[in-house]
């Protein structure tokens, strides 16, 4: 395979990745964001933990869809991440996932 034919796939996988969320965020209550995944839960835990030193934060979700490329099957139930590093958690507005009125279907 060719440099261009790589950064072709990498592009259709990325873009399928987004499409497919898209068509799951409105499942999701929360958008966890850790340094090295991204997250939709229904659950969504967060505790710090100090140790002698320093700290750390524990994270648990519950009923999620993990953005990851390489993974099989994004939809978990029960997720676990511990980190040093900042988590970023977003409570999803249903007013997102409304359809205008000009694209809602007639009923």
């Amino acid at each position: 395979m060719e440099e261009d034919e790589f950064e072709d796939y990498d592009r259709e996988v990325e873009l399928a990745l987004y499409r497919e969320y898209r068509d799951v965020v409105s499942q999701f209550k929360y958008v966890i964001e850790t340094e090295r995944r991204f997250y939709l839960a229904n659950g969504v835990d967060l505790v710090r933990r100090d140790t002698e030193h320093d700290f750390y934060f524990e994270i648990t979700m519950n009923d999620v869809w993990v953005w990851d490329v390489y993974r099989s099957d994004r939809f978990v139930k029960s997720v676990r991440v511990l980190t040093f590093k900042d988590v970023n958690i977003e409570e999803l507005s249903t007013r997102d996932f409304e359809l205008p009125k000009e694209l809602a279907l007639d009923e």
